[in-house]
C-alpha cells in the first residue's frame, strides 16, 4: 500500500495535472490534489499526492525533495496524518454586550 506525500513550495499556478505529472515520472500516481482556499480558490501552494507502493513514494521524495519545479524550490515528504483541530470561533458562546 502506497503513502501520501506532501508537496511544499509549489508555485500558485500549478494545476493537479502538473502535479500528476510532475510526479508520474516515478511512479503510479494514484491522485494529486493542490489545497486551495477556501474562501478566494486560489492554491496555497502545496498539496498531497498518493502513490500506489511505498517504493513509488520513496523515489519520488528522494528525486523531487529541494528541487526546482516553475521557479520555487520544492518540499517534498511523506505527509503526515492531520491533527486534529478545535472548533473555534466561538469564544463561550455569549454575546459580548454589558450591562
Amino acid at each position: 500500500m502506497g503513502a501520501k506525500i506532501y508537496v511544499g513550495g509549489l508555485p500558485y499556478s500549478t494545476t493537479e495535472q502538473e502535479l500528476s505529472n510532475l510526479f508520474a515520472a516515478h511512479g503510479s500516481v494514484v491522485s494529486a490534489k493542490i489545497i486551495t482556499d477556501k474562501f478566494t480558490g486560489q492554491s496555497r501552494g502545496f498539496g498531497f499526492v498518493e502513490m500506489s507502493t511505498d517504493t513509488e513514494v520513496q523515489a519520488a521524495i528522494s528525486a523531487l525533495n529541494e528541487t526546482q519545479f516553475g521557479g520555487r524550490t520544492l518540499t517534498v515528504n511523506e505527509a503526515r496524518p492531520q491533527e486534529s483541530r478545535s472548533g473555534g470561533g466561538n469564544r463561550g458562546g455569549y454575546g459580548g454586550g454589558r450591562n
